[in-house]
């Protein structure tokens, strides 16, 4: 598998698992299968309420742990600098770690209107990201869900730029005016619902382009990512669907379907936005 490489040099590959009520059904079970299946990058937040798990089946697997890429995320009710340590030691814990490869504040601080001072409570939080990586206790720090307005508030203050920022990004919702602005900052911008939902997977020009390229139309939707130099965190149940979700290197889509799918209909969009 390709990697995707942060401006300090941690190198991430380049499809990572993603957690989110991924083991709600079945447990260490689909995380065990996972990394069976070759994943070596798990995405995790301490909203997941899977970090134990997650923790227990890398034990199980015996992989060991500089094999593996590790990101977790502080919650937004959890906020400011010494809610974060506390955020960040819990999830280390859990996790049955001592470090991790990467760390994000989840949601900024302007989402679902909890704070008197949004922007100086980003600026708080992101305070304590920088003293944890440069006390060594992560090798990446960086945001999830910020849109550049977060963005620029945040740098007001800050020492270190972050080296990465997940958004919603699959075709039909590719917030393209942040990807842009953040991908110039030279920040990596990882893709969380790349597949996107049912109404993606069935939209006639995915079908299409699937017929076209022999693949299946996740894998359409995760080439598109990669190919847009967005790193993709797919989910799956399925050890079969897994070891699919990976197999989007040996195929190229052409620049005149690439604009396609990048200027289909809003489709599958979830509804969550960072000001609402």
């Amino acid at each position: 598998m390709e990697n995707f490489k942060l401006w300090n040099g941690v190198e991430i590959p380049a499809i990572g698992f993603g957690t989110y009520k991924s083991t709600v059904e079945e447990g260490k079970t689909v995380i065990l299968r996972a990394l069976e299946a070759g994943y070596r990058h798990l995405d995790t937040a301490a909203f997941y309420g899977n970090e134990e798990l997650i923790g227990e089946s890398i034990k199980d697997s015996k992989i060991p742990r500089d094999q593996l890429f590790l990101t977790s995320k502080v919650w937004k009710t959890q906020l400011g600098y010494d809610n974060t340590i506390k955020s960040f030691e819990e999830s280390l814990k859990k996790l049955g770690t001592d470090y991790l490869d990467l760390f994000l504040i989840h949601w900024p601080a302007a989402a679902g209107h909890m704070y008197e001072d949004p922007k100086a409570t980003d600026q708080s939080t992101w305070k304590a990201l920088e003293d944890l990586y440069e006390s060594g206790k992560i090798r990446g720090i960086g945001l999830s869900n910020f849109l550049p307005h977060h963005y620029l508030g945040l740098m007001e203050t800050a020492k270190i730029k972050p080296m990465v920022n997940q958004l919603e990004f699959h075709p039909g919702y590719t917030q393209q005016a942040a990807v842009d602005f953040f991908q110039a900052q030279g920040i990596v911008v990882e893709g969380w619902s790349p597949i996107g939902r049912a109404r993606v997977l069935d939209d006639p020009l995915i079908l299409k382009l699937a017929e076209k390229y022999g693949k299946n139309p996740g894998q359409i939707c995760l080439r598109f990512a990669v190919q847009r130099n967005v790193l993709p965190l797919p989910k799956s149940s399925s050890v079969e669907r897994m070891k699919m979700n990976q197999e989007v290197f040996d195929f190229q889509i052409s620049e005149e379907d690439m604009y396609r799918l990048l200027t289909m209909p809003q489709t599958g969009w979830s509804g969550e936005h960072p000001d609402l």
